[in-house]
């Protein structure tokens, strides 16, 4: 580490974090409808309540660490970021068309990255009364309560969360498995492989460092894996955000599908 930048001290980090997520939480909530809403790139949903909790956060945590730079979905990327060793990467409201359509399953979720991977994370999913914490090498929470990834490698029973796509290929391959129900929040779904609440979680090809930073965490120190289908770990804050197809899983089931998919030749990308 130079010797200009002194030591994170990621305690306090994380209780700076889990105020501020809790305070963009309550301001989310609290816009009425109708809420002011417009499409940007291809067709992605923005609402004022987006710009408004970025806004905060960005406020909040630079204000509070102003050598770190900053990766929102919601503000203009800042490419001095590459240059600093530690960055927020936020993303104000993850399910953004679930929080416009009145569903509980959308969230916030903000991860402190350092050389590329993230050590302090949290996912704040306020209509489902769920606070993820997660800090590197002390593992993670749901609400105080420690988060473990489901034991085992049976693909036979696993509940499995992802594209509808990608789930009806699995399906096909006649292997046992349940596909749950729609996570319209992607971090959340990830944030659910590390609850146990989901056996294994795929993401499909052009998610972004917003929508995965923080719950790669919680998968890691709750003791699960997210990788690309070749196995690689991911890295954050490079010039370009976005990422391949990915899988969640606690470990010994994690490499059973990725086996499964090798073995059978199927291309999910």
């Amino acid at each position: 580490m130079p010797a200009s930048e002194p030591a994170i001290d990621r305690t306090h980090v994380t209780r700076r974090l889990v105020a501020a997520i809790r305070e963009a939480g309550s301001l989310a909530c609290s816009f009425g409808r109708p809420i002011k809403s417009w499409t940007k790139g291809k067709d992605s949903p923005v609402t004022e309540a987006d710009i408004a909790v970025d806004r905060l956060l960005r406020e909040r945590l630079t204000g509070e660490f102003p050598s770190f730079g900053w990766l929102s979905e919601e503000s203009e990327d800042d490419l001095g970021r590459l240059h600093v060793r530690h960055v927020w990467i936020v993303d104000p409201i993850d399910g953004t068309r679930a929080f416009l359509n009145g569903r509980t399953d959308w969230s916030i979720s903000v991860a402190l990255v350092e050389d590329g991977r993230p050590i302090v994370g949290s996912l704040f999913a306020p209509n489902e009364g769920e606070l993820f914490v997660a800090t590197a090498g002390k593992g993670a929470t749901c609400n105080g309560i420690p988060l473990r990834a489901t034991p085992g490698d049976a693909l036979e029973g696993a509940r499995i969360a992802g594209p509808r796509r990608i789930l009806d290929q699995l399906v096909a391959l006649d292997t046992g498995i349940v596909a749950e129900p729609r996570i319209h929040s992607l971090a959340l779904r990830l944030a659910r492989v590390a609850q146990g609440r989901v056996d294994a979680a795929f993401v499909a090809g052009g998610s972004r460092d917003w929508d995965l930073a923080a719950a790669d965490l919680l998968v890691h120190e709750a003791r699960g894996v997210l990788t690309t289908l070749s196995g690689s770990v991911l890295a954050y804050n490079r010039p370009e955000a976005g990422h391949g197809t990915l899988l969640a899983a606690g470990r010994p089931r994690h490499r059973a599908a990725t086996d499964l998919l090798r073995e059978r030749s199927i291309k999910l990308g």
